[in-house]
């Protein structure tokens, strides 16, 4: 179920003085059941890149191909591919709408053509998932906090069983207990469904802890694309574009620098941890 992008190009506001190229030239392949994030200072086209997975977005040029097929071809299905690809926004007051939990979450599985009671346990089985309270399922979405709605969200993405899920800055906001549920719920769905998760995040050490591959973006390009370990280690690189490595990688470097034997290449704390343990005994 791989989604590929051929030399995909963007440009906002074609033709104006406003025009900006906020894709170049991205050429990518997302194989099924990854588990990537994407990174890249405010815009550098993460954003812009991801609204073009599941056709929110048309490239100026280019071709992206879900499962071989040309999305953008005549008699391409782009509501079917959202319902395999979906798209957690940032905010998840902008996709709740319903006047009850139960019912957002039930729109997605209804819209594809399930039956009443065949979306119903879709959204029950969703809602189980991301763990809320089933005391809430029939109050409004807007009632909830912040970290709430974004469980709503999600479950609402994950009741149309796609094959691949998007989330952007899905901890935005949240404090860090928050930040952690969240993306415990992420890395459980990944390893229990093998879905294939694409994560935007301004946040170095949960990406460098989560994910397994990281696409950095920027100035509309793919500065790097490798394993979190790779990517780190180019660290002066990605300051330089605006961007920074996981702390415990600047740790590990002046543990290093002051004589101790580390892996300077240790980008999670549990990975510093057992270096420093194995360099002082």
């Amino acid at each position: 179920m791989s989604i590929i992008l051929d030399h995909v190009n963007y440009t906002y506001s074609t033709g104006t003085a406003y025009e900006i190229q906020a894709l170049k030239d991205i050429n990518l392949t997302i194989e099924d059941g990854q588990f990537i994030g994407i990174i890249g200072h405010t815009g550098s086209g993460k954003s812009t890149l991801i609204q073009h997975l599941n056709g929110l977005i048309k490239a100026t040029s280019g071709a992206i191909y879900y499962n071989g097929q040309d999305i953008y071809d005549e008699d391409y299905d782009l509501r079917t591919l959202r319902t395999k690809v979906g798209l957690v926004f940032q905010y998840p007051e902008h996709q709740l709408f319903e006047t009850t939990i139960f019912d957002d979450v039930s729109f997605g599985p209804k819209n594809q053509g399930l039956s009443k009671e065949e979306a119903g346990l879709r959204a029950f089985e969703a809602l189980s998932m991301v763990g809320l309270d089933e005391n809430l399922y029939y109050q409004s979405p807007f009632e909830l906090s912040g970290g709430q709605k974004r469980r709503v969200a999600i479950a609402g993405v994950i009741a149309m069983h796609p094959d691949v899920i998007i989330l952007d800055e899905p901890t935005a906001g949240l404090d860090p207990k928050g930040r952690d549920e969240i993306f415990d719920l992420i890395s459980k769905m990944h390893e229990e469904k093998n879905i294939t998760v694409v994560l935007v995040s301004h946040s170095m050490e949960d990406v460098a802890k989560y994910v397994q591959r990281i696409i950095v973006m920027n100035d509309g390009e793919v500065m790097f694309d490798d394993t979190p370990d790779e990517v780190f280690k180019h660290y002066k690189e990605l300051e330089q574009a605006g961007l920074a490595a996981p702390q415990v990688t600047y740790l590990m470097h002046e543990l290093k620098e002051k004589g101790l034997d580390v892996d300077v290449n240790a980008t999670t704390i549990d990975e510093a941890k057992r270096s420093i343990l194995k360099a002082l005994c």
